[in-house]
């Protein structure tokens, strides 16, 4: 029996083409009104994931 992929987790991830993985950082659905726009624009930024080969094919065998 092999490990399941975690979907909900796997829905915030994105690969890039050189095979990094970026994450969409939470907290920025609601809540942006009073926000100025430095902080609004590193919402919408993602953040670069460092994880090992052994890690990536435990918890994201079925995805990447």
């Amino acid at each position: 029996m092999s490990i399941k992929t975690n979907k909900s987790y796997i829905k915030r991830l994105k690969v890039t083409k050189n095979g990094k993985i970026i994450a969409r950082n939470p907290g920025q659905n609601h809540f942006n009104a009073k926000e100025n726009s430095k902080t609004s624009g590193s919402k919408h930024r993602g953040k670069a994931i460092m994880m090992k080969n052994k890690a990536r094919s435990r918890f994201l065998s079925n995805s990447f």
